[in-house]
Parts: C-alpha cells; sequence; structure tokens
C-alpha cells in the first residue's frame, strides 16, 4: 500500500490533527516545531499504540512543550453514547470536534474484533430502506476521524481489532481521497491487514475502476439489492444514472485488474426483492462472475413500511441461487437489540434529544 501517498501535515497553525499520518510525517511535524527528529518516533508511538488523546499526556515530551502544545488537536472523538446488544456487539455515538455524531459498531466474535465504520456525517444516496439516509448529509469525514473510531472500539474493547468494513453512515467512493488515506494508516500504522479491510459501496461511476488502479488488496463489497433497473431505482434513487448493466461491467473491470472477487450485498425485503424470479435474473446477471453473494434480511426501521422476509423465504433464495451455481451465503445482523441496523441508534437518540 506504498502507493498511497499523503499530503505533508503543514505548519501547527493550521492545526490540522495528528492522527491518521505515518512516521515520516510525524517526523517532519516534529522538526517543524524545533524537536529532535526521534521524537517523531515517540509521538508515532504514542499515537496508535498507547491511545494518546493529547499531547499533554505524552510523558516522554518535554514538559515545557507540552503545555505549549496542550490544546493542539490530536484528533479523538468523545463517546456520545454507548449501546450493548445481548449478543456483545457495542454500538457507538461519536461526537467529533464540531459537534456531529456518527455510528461506529464494535462486533466481537470467536478470536475476531470486527468495526463498522462510517465515512460520512449521514448519507447522500437516500437509500429508501435505510435509516441514515432518510437524515440526510452533512459532510466527509477526514481521515483522522475515519481512524479514530477504530482505536476508541479497540481501546473500549481492550482487545485488538483484526478487521474493518466501512459499512456505518455514508457513501465511501463519494469520500474517496480521506478513505484512501485512512486505509493506508489503518494498514502501514494501526497494523490491520489490507484482506481483512472491506469497503463497501452503492456504486459511483468511475470510483470503483479509481479503486481498482489503487491495486489494494482489500475486498470491495457492492450493494445492489435488487436483480434489475427499475426495482434497484425505487430503493435507490441516485442508481437512476448508473445502470446495473454498466455498474457490474465495472466490477468485472476491478476483477480483472485486481485479481479479486467482488462481493455483491443484497437485502432481502418481503415480497419486494425476495421473489424466486428475482433470485434467477440476478443469477443470470452473475454467471461466470468471480464474485460472492451475502444476502442480508432486512431490518426494519420506523419511516419505511419494509418486511423482514420469513426463515424460509431466507433459505429458498439462498438455494435457488446455488442450483445456478452462484456462491452465496446469508449474513444475519449482530446487535439489533441496540438498534445497530445502519443509522437506527442515531436517530432514536437525536429524536430523544428533541
Amino acid at each position: 500500500m506504498s502507493d498511497l501517498t499523503l499530503t505533508p501535515i503543514a505548519p501547527a497553525e493550521s492545526r490540522r490533527p495528528l492522527l491518521g499520518a505515518s512516521q515520516a510525517e510525524l517526523t517532519e511535524w516534529v522538526q517543524q516545531q524545533g524537536q529532535p527528529g526521534y521524537r517523531g518516533k515517540q509521538l508515532y508511538q504514542w499515537l496508535y499504540e498507547r491511545g494518546a488523546r493529547s499531547l499533554e499526556e505524552i510523558s516522554v515530551f518535554p514538559k515545557q512543550w507540552r503545555s505549549q502544545l496542550a490544546d493542539f488537536p490530536i484528533g479523538r472523538s468523545q463517546i456520545h453514547h454507548r449501546a450493548v446488544a445481548p449478543d456483545e456487539t457495542v454500538k457507538y455515538l461519536l461526537k467529533l470536534a464540531d459537534g456531529q455524531i456518527i455510528e461506529t459498531v464494535g462486533i466481537p466474535s470467536d478470536r475476531r474484533l470486527t468495526v463498522c465504520v462510517s465515512s460520512q456525517v449521514g448519507c447522500p444516496m437516500a437509500c429508501d430502506f435505510c435509516a441514515t439516509g432518510k437524515g440526510g448529509f452533512q459532510r466527509n469525514l477526514e481521515r483522522h476521524e475515519i481512524v479514530d473510531q477504530v482505536l476508541t472500539v479497540q481501546e473500549d474493547f481492550q482487545q485488538r481489532v483484526s478487521n474493518i468494513v466501512f459499512m456505518g453512515m455514508g457513501e465511501p467512493l463519494l469520500n474517496t481521497d480521506n478513505v484512501l488515506a485512512a486505509i493506508r494508516c489503518l494498514n502501514e500504522d494501526v497494523g490491520i491487514g489490507a484482506r481483512h479491510i472491506t469497503v463497501s459501496t452503492v456504486g459511483i461511476p468511475g470510483h470503483i475502476r479509481r479503486l481498482a488502479d489503487q491495486q489494494l488488496q482489500i475486498t470491495l463489497a457492492v450493494s445492489l439489492h435488487a436483480s434489475n433497473q427499475p426495482l434497484r431505482e425505487r430503493l435507490i434513487p441516485s442508481a437512476k444514472p448508473y445502470p446495473l448493466a454498466d455498474l457490474l461491467e465495472e466490477c468485472r473491470t476491478y476483477v480483472q485488474l485486481t485479481g479479486r472477487r467482488v462481493t455483491f450485498e443484497y437485502i432481502l425485503l418481503a415480497d419486494f426483492n425476495d421473489l424466486p424470479e428475482h433470485a434467477a435474473e440476478l443469477a443470470h446477471s452473475l454467471r461466470g462472475f468471480q464474485s460472492h453473494v451475502n444476502l442480508i434480511p432486512y431490518n426494519p426501521i420506523s419511516e419505511v413500511d419494509y418486511q423482514r422476509p420469513s426463515p424460509q423465504r431466507v433459505q429458498a433464495f439462498l438455494d435457488a441461487l446455488k442450483r445456478h451455481r452462484i456462491a452465496a451465503s446469508v449474513r444475519y445482523s449482530r446487535g439489533l437489540e441496540a438498534d445497530a441496523a445502519c443509522g437506527q441508534l442515531r436517530a432514536s437518540k437525536l429524536k430523544a434529544s428533541l
């Protein structure tokens, strides 16, 4: 991932948070402050290994220098709210420096800890079934705000994060620069393997190809949720200018350029996109594709009337895909009791505050 280059940290007066920077960038920064270069390695260790939240707490730094930079931003958030589900999934509302609230989820399993991170405050895609899309879009997240989510979960669980999925609030490929910068940091500085990082997208014309050109070893997950273009437009209004056939062609190019298969996500909505003819249609579109289909039974939200299909309907859809030799599995969501469907917890807390 060394091909991802970041803009050097600006002088102190720019106030750009330090989190997300490489050791070389941090070394340059400390030297700009008149400190010896070895302080850069110390700062790096305190940021990524010890989870420092302020420069003042870095005890190996000279006391006078720490005092001078006490309010210089590192880039850490505050836990605004924390909800725990019976399955031990933890959902966080994190308060950013400007007061915006984002969602992050820590998902523990046997010997693994996965973090579902957000890439934007809100989401502009307006998917009809998604609570986040109902709340509108505020802004992109900066690289430090993405990296911070992973460190926050790691600290709270007192366990090393093993997997990251960009499946929280927002469309990652509408914030590609910051997402790529955060991936570089999470891979090289936090130490999470690229193959354990998944970027999920609805599909933005040209951006999957741009991701492919980076030649990363991450997993690409594309949210299809429909087997044909008219059905997809009803669920995802932003899909109208990007025909399903074009999206799939760009995904095939991704496979050719990277050698990595594509995961397709398909939310099953009762009596809407879960019928046998939909399974057959989806199978036809993906025939010969180096891919895997994740079927996701719908997580209900109060804003719309979609329903979760029965386990029998879910199994029938899965069986139909397998009969057509399409690799597929069912992914059941974790932490439903904690409003862990995307956007639910943030929406419920905002309603309560109002």
